[in-house]
Protein backbone atom coordinates (compact mmCIF):
# COMPACT_ATOMS: atom_id res chain seq x y z
CA UNK A 1 0.00 0.00 0.00
CA UNK A 2 0.98 3.54 -0.63
CA UNK A 3 2.28 5.52 2.43
CA UNK A 4 0.38 8.57 2.16
CA UNK A 5 -2.67 5.98 1.80
CA UNK A 6 -1.55 3.83 4.58
CA UNK A 7 -1.15 7.12 6.91
CA UNK A 8 -4.37 8.40 5.90
CA UNK A 9 -6.24 5.28 6.83
CA UNK A 10 -4.46 5.11 10.28
CA UNK A 11 -6.15 8.59 10.83
CA UNK A 12 -2.40 10.33 10.99
CA UNK A 13 -4.06 13.24 8.48
CA UNK A 14 -5.81 13.73 5.20
CA UNK A 15 -4.00 12.44 2.29
CA UNK A 16 -2.90 15.35 1.45
CA UNK A 17 -1.57 16.63 4.84
CA UNK A 18 0.14 12.98 5.14
CA UNK A 19 1.91 14.54 1.84
CA UNK A 20 3.00 17.27 3.11
CA UNK A 21 3.94 15.46 6.34
CA UNK A 22 6.35 13.17 4.26
CA UNK A 23 7.67 16.17 1.87
CA UNK A 24 8.98 17.43 5.61
CA UNK A 25 11.01 14.99 6.45
CA UNK A 26 8.68 14.10 9.88
CA UNK A 27 8.11 10.35 8.36
CA UNK A 28 10.11 7.54 8.83
CA UNK A 29 9.74 4.17 7.55
CA UNK A 30 11.58 1.53 8.77
CA UNK A 31 14.10 4.49 9.84
CA UNK A 32 14.88 5.67 6.78
CA UNK A 33 12.93 9.23 5.53
CA UNK A 34 11.29 8.51 2.12
CA UNK A 35 11.31 10.41 -1.05
CA UNK A 36 7.41 10.62 -1.33
CA UNK A 37 4.38 9.36 -0.25
CA UNK A 38 4.03 6.97 -3.47
CA UNK A 39 6.35 4.80 -2.12
CA UNK A 40 4.73 1.15 -1.02
CA UNK A 41 5.23 0.48 2.01
CA UNK A 42 7.14 -3.34 2.49
CA UNK A 43 5.16 -5.88 4.75
CA UNK A 44 5.80 -5.05 8.72
CA UNK A 45 8.02 -1.95 8.13
CA UNK A 46 7.77 0.07 10.97
CA UNK A 47 7.09 3.61 10.53
CA UNK A 48 7.21 6.14 12.46
CA UNK A 49 5.67 10.02 12.39
CA UNK A 50 7.70 12.95 14.64
CA UNK A 51 9.47 10.02 16.23
CA UNK A 52 6.51 8.37 17.28
CA UNK A 53 6.08 4.81 16.10
CA UNK A 54 2.71 4.50 14.47
CA UNK A 55 0.40 0.87 14.73
CA UNK A 56 0.05 0.38 11.59
CA UNK A 57 -2.52 -3.01 11.96
CA UNK A 58 -4.95 -2.52 9.74
CA UNK A 59 -7.49 -5.74 11.35
CA UNK A 60 -8.97 -4.08 14.75
CA UNK A 61 -11.06 -6.43 16.78
CA UNK A 62 -12.27 -4.65 19.84
CA UNK A 63 -14.86 -5.47 22.48
CA UNK A 64 -17.01 -2.52 24.24
CA UNK A 65 -19.36 -2.36 27.86
CA UNK A 66 -21.62 -0.16 25.94
CA UNK A 67 -23.72 2.22 28.29
CA UNK A 68 -27.23 2.87 27.82
CA UNK A 69 -28.49 6.51 26.26
CA UNK A 70 -25.38 5.52 23.42
CA UNK A 71 -25.96 4.22 19.53
CA UNK A 72 -25.09 1.29 18.03
CA UNK A 73 -24.53 3.59 15.17
CA UNK A 74 -21.73 5.04 13.16
CA UNK A 75 -22.60 8.36 13.42
CA UNK A 76 -25.85 10.69 14.48
CA UNK A 77 -25.87 14.05 15.01
CA UNK A 78 -27.54 14.51 17.82
CA UNK A 79 -26.99 11.39 20.25
CA UNK A 80 -23.52 10.64 20.99
CA UNK A 81 -22.89 6.63 19.25
CA UNK A 82 -20.58 3.81 20.14
CA UNK A 83 -18.20 5.05 17.68
CA UNK A 84 -17.27 8.13 19.47
CA UNK A 85 -16.31 6.11 22.45
CA UNK A 86 -13.28 4.82 19.96
CA UNK A 87 -9.82 6.48 19.18
CA UNK A 88 -10.74 8.54 16.16
CA UNK A 89 -8.47 6.20 14.05
CA UNK A 90 -11.23 3.05 14.50
CA UNK A 91 -13.33 4.89 12.61
CA UNK A 92 -11.05 5.39 10.10
CA UNK A 93 -9.78 2.18 9.83
CA UNK A 94 -13.79 0.90 8.92
CA UNK A 95 -14.23 -0.71 11.99
CA UNK A 96 -18.13 -1.70 12.68
CA UNK A 97 -20.64 -2.92 15.08
CA UNK A 98 -21.42 -6.20 14.38
CA UNK A 99 -25.36 -5.89 14.91
CA UNK A 100 -27.07 -3.55 17.47
CA UNK A 101 -27.87 -2.50 20.84
CA UNK A 102 -31.06 -0.98 21.90
CA UNK A 103 -30.41 2.67 22.98
CA UNK A 104 -31.36 1.31 26.68
CA UNK A 105 -29.59 -1.72 26.35
CA UNK A 106 -25.88 -2.16 27.76
CA UNK A 107 -23.41 -4.69 27.67
CA UNK A 108 -20.73 -6.73 24.86
CA UNK A 109 -20.71 -5.15 21.71
CA UNK A 110 -18.24 -6.32 19.24
CA UNK A 111 -16.93 -3.91 16.61
CA UNK A 112 -14.50 -5.23 13.88
CA UNK A 113 -13.12 -4.05 10.38
CA UNK A 114 -13.45 -7.48 9.34
CA UNK A 115 -17.16 -6.65 7.42
CA UNK A 116 -17.15 -10.48 6.23
CA UNK A 117 -16.32 -12.00 10.07
CA UNK A 118 -19.30 -9.85 11.36
CA UNK A 119 -22.13 -10.63 8.56
CA UNK A 120 -21.30 -14.31 9.01
CA UNK A 121 -22.00 -14.21 13.07
CA UNK A 122 -25.34 -12.67 12.38
CA UNK A 123 -26.02 -14.82 9.76
CA UNK A 124 -29.16 -16.65 10.60
CA UNK A 125 -27.76 -20.04 9.39
CA UNK A 126 -25.04 -20.14 12.27
CA UNK A 127 -27.61 -19.46 15.00
CA UNK A 128 -24.73 -17.64 17.36
CA UNK A 129 -25.48 -17.75 21.01
CA UNK A 130 -25.99 -14.36 22.67
CA UNK A 131 -26.75 -14.13 26.53
CA UNK A 132 -28.26 -10.98 28.04
CA UNK A 133 -29.22 -10.81 31.80
CA UNK A 134 -33.23 -9.24 31.99
CA UNK A 135 -34.57 -7.14 34.80
CA UNK A 136 -38.24 -7.48 34.26
CA UNK A 137 -41.64 -6.51 36.22
CA UNK A 138 -43.24 -8.71 38.42
CA UNK A 139 -41.83 -12.49 39.39
CA UNK A 140 -40.47 -15.19 36.94
CA UNK A 141 -41.68 -18.47 37.41
CA UNK A 142 -41.62 -21.93 36.34
CA UNK A 143 -43.87 -21.48 32.70
CA UNK A 144 -41.43 -18.86 31.98
CA UNK A 145 -39.24 -20.77 31.65
CA UNK A 146 -40.90 -23.40 29.82
CA UNK A 147 -42.79 -20.83 27.73
CA UNK A 148 -38.95 -19.78 26.41
CA UNK A 149 -37.38 -23.53 25.93
CA UNK A 150 -41.07 -24.24 23.81
CA UNK A 151 -40.42 -21.26 21.58
CA UNK A 152 -42.09 -18.32 21.73
CA UNK A 153 -45.04 -17.47 19.50
CA UNK A 154 -44.96 -13.64 18.75
CA UNK A 155 -46.57 -10.76 16.20
CA UNK A 156 -44.60 -12.05 12.93
CA UNK A 157 -42.67 -15.13 14.40
CA UNK A 158 -41.96 -17.76 16.23
CA UNK A 159 -38.68 -17.40 18.27
CA UNK A 160 -36.64 -20.28 18.39
CA UNK A 161 -36.33 -22.14 21.69
CA UNK A 162 -33.95 -20.27 24.24
CA UNK A 163 -32.60 -20.98 27.47
CA UNK A 164 -34.04 -19.03 30.58
CA UNK A 165 -32.39 -19.18 34.01
CA UNK A 166 -34.34 -17.66 36.59
CA UNK A 167 -31.44 -16.19 39.28
CA UNK A 168 -33.86 -13.65 40.91
CA UNK A 169 -37.31 -13.40 40.90
CA UNK A 170 -37.60 -10.62 39.28
CA UNK A 171 -34.09 -11.35 36.86
CA UNK A 172 -33.37 -14.13 34.36
CA UNK A 173 -30.19 -14.74 32.50
CA UNK A 174 -31.60 -15.96 28.71
CA UNK A 175 -29.23 -17.08 25.28
CA UNK A 176 -31.07 -16.81 22.69
CA UNK A 177 -29.80 -18.56 18.96
CA UNK A 178 -30.93 -15.66 16.84
CA UNK A 179 -30.98 -12.16 17.05
CA UNK A 180 -34.24 -10.25 15.86
CA UNK A 181 -35.41 -6.71 16.34
CA UNK A 182 -36.20 -6.14 19.94
CA UNK A 183 -36.15 -9.95 20.24
CA UNK A 184 -35.80 -10.86 23.90
CA UNK A 185 -37.67 -7.64 25.08
CA UNK A 186 -40.88 -8.93 23.02
CA UNK A 187 -40.08 -12.59 24.30
CA UNK A 188 -40.64 -11.74 27.70
CA UNK A 189 -43.40 -8.95 27.24
CA UNK A 190 -44.98 -12.21 25.71
CA UNK A 191 -45.28 -13.43 28.90
CA UNK A 192 -46.23 -10.67 30.46
CA UNK A 193 -43.40 -9.41 32.26
CA UNK A 194 -41.94 -6.16 30.34
CA UNK A 195 -37.95 -5.47 30.57
CA UNK A 196 -36.77 -2.93 32.60
CA UNK A 197 -32.99 -3.26 32.57
CA UNK A 198 -31.45 -5.65 30.00
CA UNK A 199 -27.46 -6.11 29.53
CA UNK A 200 -25.54 -8.47 26.80
CA UNK A 201 -23.28 -10.63 28.90
CA UNK A 202 -21.92 -12.94 26.08
CA UNK A 203 -21.74 -12.92 21.85
CA UNK A 204 -20.75 -16.57 20.53
CA UNK A 205 -17.29 -17.46 22.37
CA UNK A 206 -17.51 -13.88 24.02
CA UNK A 207 -18.15 -13.22 26.96
CA UNK A 208 -17.87 -9.60 28.58
CA UNK A 209 -14.88 -8.44 30.80
CA UNK A 210 -16.52 -7.75 34.09
CA UNK A 211 -13.36 -4.98 34.49
CA UNK A 212 -14.61 -2.88 31.51
CA UNK A 213 -16.98 -0.20 33.21
CA UNK A 214 -19.65 0.97 31.03
CA UNK A 215 -18.17 2.92 27.87
CA UNK A 216 -14.88 1.49 28.58
CA UNK A 217 -13.26 -0.69 25.56
CA UNK A 218 -10.12 -3.22 24.78
CA UNK A 219 -9.06 -5.11 21.97
CA UNK A 220 -9.70 -9.00 21.77
CA UNK A 221 -6.88 -11.48 22.53
CA UNK A 222 -5.78 -13.56 19.89
CA UNK A 223 -7.33 -16.46 21.99
CA UNK A 224 -10.56 -14.64 21.13
CA UNK A 225 -10.14 -14.06 17.66
CA UNK A 226 -9.51 -17.22 16.62
CA UNK A 227 -12.76 -18.03 18.61
CA UNK A 228 -14.76 -15.60 16.85
CA UNK A 229 -13.53 -16.95 13.21
CA UNK A 230 -13.82 -20.69 13.92
CA UNK A 231 -17.26 -20.08 15.45
CA UNK A 232 -17.61 -18.13 11.64
CA UNK A 233 -16.07 -20.63 9.45
CA UNK A 234 -13.36 -18.46 8.83
CA UNK A 235 -9.17 -19.01 8.68
CA UNK A 236 -7.95 -16.26 10.54
CA UNK A 237 -4.58 -15.08 9.89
Amino acid sequence: MRLDKLLSQLGAATRSQCRELIKAGRVRVSGIVPRSGEEAVPPGAEITLDGKRLDTRLDRYVMLNKPKDVLTAAEDRRMRTVMDLLPPVYAALGCMPVGRLDRDTEGLLLLTTDGELGHRLLSPKRHVDKTYIARVEGWLDEEDRAAFAAGIQLKDFTALPAALEIIAPDMGRVTVREGKYHQVKRMFGARGKPVKELKRTAFGPLTLDESLRPGEWRELTEEECAALYAVAGMEHE
